[in-house]
């Protein structure tokens, strides 16, 4: 087939450790890692260390994607236990709030309902709600969002009885989107006991069951996100391993192995990496921006190869299809021949308000 050209690739979802984290990632080496990945637009989540609760953590995280992010971005704010109101001002300059309902990385962690309920009352109605929620707190998202009649998306569907809740939501007509993560759909329980304390993610890795069940219900899925987590080998080899996975450089071979294999079309894969989280997030259109890959190349996964700081991944020596040549932003050459090419400080504020 040859070179094929895509538009450049969206995810809503990845972790660059900045502030607080740095020998993981910065914006630097995380933006880097997503132009390798075909990514040039990205959204940081705001579990750091401190979190991204409030007007000058946020612009102290803008401050540090400003001086070094080589692709476009967004940060998101963290909803806390008493920021309702105050993060709720600061909307226009985030990408969207993000609701902790569940055991993650970090202290963000929001677990009473009052403050929920606060939380999905005065964030406004134009501006995207992100939900890290598992099982019952499923349940719960979805019913305040029905109460208070307004979108919600739902991050890392890892469950078959979580996909078949939002299918079920979806039919009623409830304004609700969701993503997945390539490591749910292509990795299992199995895998997690394989790879030992490397295989800590949040949500875990699910059963077979699970695994296939996200597959089937592909229809339900509007975007694909890596929740790209980088933590280093020693700390995922140590006696407590943080849960996450890198992600940003495997997403787009993961994704068109699937087309190899039959899974999916070129089209499922444009509109959920880059389609859909524009239209779920309200991202701008890149003028003269576009990846080209060869789809037909077959390449072995290797860690050390990659250029995420943490230099690993959970599909360590798979055989994947489709390799990334070439980037181009805004007319500019970002990434080619293995190389990244933006200058670290290239990329734009997705929200400059």
């Amino acid at each position: 087939m040859g070179l094929i050209r895509l538009p450049g690739l969206a995810d809503p979802h990845v972790h660059l450790r900045e502030p607080g984290g740095t020998h993981k990632e910065d914006f630097d080496s995380g933006t880097a890692a997503a132009l390798a990945g075909g990514f040039t637009q990205v959204l940081a989540m705001p579990n750091t260390e401190p979190p991204i609760i409030d007007s000058a953590s946020l612009e102290s995280a803008l401050g540090a994607a400003r001086d070094k992010a080589r692709c476009d971005y967004g940060v998101y704010l963290g909803a806390g236990l008493d920021n309702a109101v105050g993060a709720a001002g600061i909307a226009p300059r985030a990408c969207g709030l993000k609701m902790y309902l569940d055991q993650t990385y970090g202290h963000l962690r929001l677990d009473d309902l009052a403050a929920m309920q606060a939380h999905v009352r005065a964030w406004p109605r134009n501006r995207p709600l992100a939900a890290h929620a598992e099982g019952r707190s499923l349940a719960a998202i979805l019913l305040l969002a029905a109460v208070f009649d307004r979108p919600v998306h739902v991050c890392h569907v890892s469950r078959r009885v979580e996909i078949e809740l939002i299918r079920r939501v979806k039919e009623r007509g409830q304004k609700v989107t969701c993503e997945v993560t390539p490591h749910h759909l292509f990795l299992n329980q199995e895998d997690a006991q394989r790879l030992g304390g490397r295989g800590s993610v949040s949500p875990a890795l699910g059963s077979e069951e699970d695994r296939q069940a996200l597959w089937d219900g592909m229809d339900v899925i509007d975007c694909f996100a890596t929740d790209h987590a980088p933590h280093t080998l020693a700390e995922k080899d140590g006696p407590q391993p943080p849960p996450g996975f890198p992600g940003l450089e495997t997403a787009l071979p993961l994704a068109l192995t699937a087309v190899h294999e039959g899974k999916l079309s070129l089209d499922q894969v444009v509109q959920r990496m880059c389609v859909a989280p524009r239209r779920i997030f309200g991202l701008p259109d890149q003028a003269d921006t576009w990846i080209e890959v060869d789809p037909d190349e077959r390449w072995e996964v290797n860690g050390e190869a990659l250029k995420t700081r943490c230099r690993w991944s959970p599909f360590e020596g798979r055989l994947v299809w489709g390799r990334i040549h070439s980037v181009t932003l805004r007319g500019e050459p970002a990434y080619g021949r293995g190389q990244v090419l933006a200058a670290p400080g290239s990329g734009r504020n997705l929200r400059p308000n």
